[in-house]
């Protein structure tokens, strides 16, 4: 389906504006007004919500482990055998 898109634009130019287009922005941000004064009692629920689980969690994982040793990170562990630089030394 091969159409011209410059003609389809030229004829889309030329027909007459939609007699509601006037009205959209502001039916639009009428409905958003609407459902915003609606919603801020459900967000202020979900927030207190999120909130309370957000800190629950954060009391569960921050709690002292008893771990006889630390875990630490060493830059300096084992190379690996597939790592960059010992493929390309392997030739050599």
């Amino acid at each position: 389906m091969v159409q011209d898109l410059d003609a389809a634009l030229r004829r889309l130019s030329a027909a007459p504006a939609h007699p509601g287009l006037d009205m959209i922005e502001g039916t639009v941000l009428g409905r958003l007004h609407d459902r915003a004064e609606t919603m801020s009692f459900q967000g202020l629920g979900i927030g207190a919500t999120a909130a309370v689980a957000a800190l629950m969690l954060g009391i569960a994982t921050g709690s002292p482990q008893a771990s006889a040793t630390p875990n630490t990170l060493s830059p300096f562990g084992p190379s690996s055998p597939l790592a960059p630089s010992t493929l390309l030394t392997a030739s050599r």
